[in-house]
């Protein structure tokens, strides 16, 4: 991929000014697993270390050569996926996705959520993997590591240009976001849905608007949130829910209403994930959690440590998801009776892969931008 050069702002102690992060998630841009050296900024006396100026999002253009990432997850209900973009500008403070910031040289921190990474030939590379001798197809996702809806999609258009070769090839795809722009797709998403190959899942965490804005500043407020399942629907795009992550003593009492708020929406398919905080996500939590609920931090660490064996995370398969122990189960007992009680995932909905077509090499294409 191109070069990427990251800021020079990584320490857990580079703490930006409050004003200058204000809509941003994380508090400041913690240092990297692989960094090799710890630097530290000094105040000169000319009072420059901290200043108001926000904290602007920059763009870096990734020339990958392939698109389609694979894996072999036994507890992931796909095998293949497309990022768009790596790092996101909706700056959730608990994504686990996060970390995967580090592979480019950026803090998880600040960085995951103003240095964004793009792919312009995503639809260009597409079409040639799809064109590919002995490709099967089979449900690609998207928004399983960072939303395809994020902000700048808004301009660079490069998940709509995804959407458009898949409908060419009829190929199935499952979208997870939490953001009203899924709805300017309706176009497209509903000739796909209309061939039974296409569902999205929207992310509902809470129906505080406050502490919405404080864990995911940049994404869709709750209201919008539901109202995309309630126009994804209404034009014949099988939307659920995703009640994820569930968050001890923050969220977790939100449950059961979430679930009935998007029923009344028209979601008929839901799902949950536990709080994940696998490597650097552990420490941007706690920094979180001290600002935001100083009252219940300590309580919060010790459920999602109930629920993980004693530790912070984690990771083995089939348990990540999840969790363990009593904490655990509780959370799986009570969103498996009140889906029971409210009636989703009584039908699940299969996409199709037999009208897949595969697309004709273009040699003529260009790049996008």
């Amino acid at each position: 991929m191109s070069k990427i050069v990251p800021r020079a702002i990584s320490t857990p102690a580079d703490h930006a000014h409050p004003d200058a992060r204000r809509g941003r998630g994380a508090l400041s841009a913690v240092r990297s697993r692989y960094d090799s050296e710890t630097r530290q900024r000094e105040d000169d006396g000319w009072d420059n270390l901290e200043t108001g100026e926000p904290i602007r999002t920059v763009l870096h253009e990734d020339s990958t050569r392939k698109i389609i990432a694979w894996n072999d997850s036994p507890d992931i209900p796909f095998d293949r996926s497309i990022n768009p973009y790596r790092g996101c500008e909706h700056g959730c403070i608990y994504c686990f996705a996060r970390p995967s910031h580090a592979y480019l040289g950026f803090s998880p921190g600040l960085d995951f959520e103003t240095q964004i990474v793009f792919k312009p030939n995503a639809a260009m590379l597409l079409r040639q993997e799809l064109s590919a001798r002995g490709y099967r197809p089979a449900t690609l996702s998207m928004g399983t590591n960072t939303d395809p809806y994020q902000p700048v999609e808004r301009e660079l258009k490069i998940t709509r240009a995804i959407l458009e070769v898949l409908l060419e090839t009829r190929h199935p795809l499952g979208i997870v976001t939490k953001n009203h722009l899924v709805t300017r797709d309706i176009d497209i998403l509903s000739e796909m849905a209309k061939l039974g190959l296409v569902k999205v899942f929207v992310s509902l965490t809470t129906l505080d608007r406050k502490l919405a804005r404080a864990m995911e500043p940049r994404a869709s407020t709750p209201p919008k949130r539901l109202e995309a399942i309630r126009m994804l629907n209404d034009a014949g795009i099988p939307a659920g829910v995703m009640t994820a992550p569930m968050i001890p003593a923050v969220n977790d009492m939100e449950l059961e209403r979430l679930l009935e708020v998007a029923w009344e929406a028209g979601a008929r398919e839901a799902g949950w994930v536990l709080l994940r905080l696998p490597f650097e996500l552990k420490e941007l939590w706690r920094e979180w959690l001290a600002e935001h609920f100083p009252d219940r931090a300590a309580k919060v660490m010790k459920l999602v440590q109930e629920a993980r064996g004693g530790k912070d995370y984690v990771a083995d398969f089939g348990g990540r998801m999840r969790g363990e122990g009593a904490y655990a189960d509780l959370i799986a007992q009570r969103f498996a009776l009140a889906i029971k009680r409210i009636g989703f995932n009584e039908r699940r909905l299969s996409l199709r892969k037999d009208l897949f077509v595969p697309p004709e090499k273009d040699a003529r294409q260009g790049r996008l931008f």
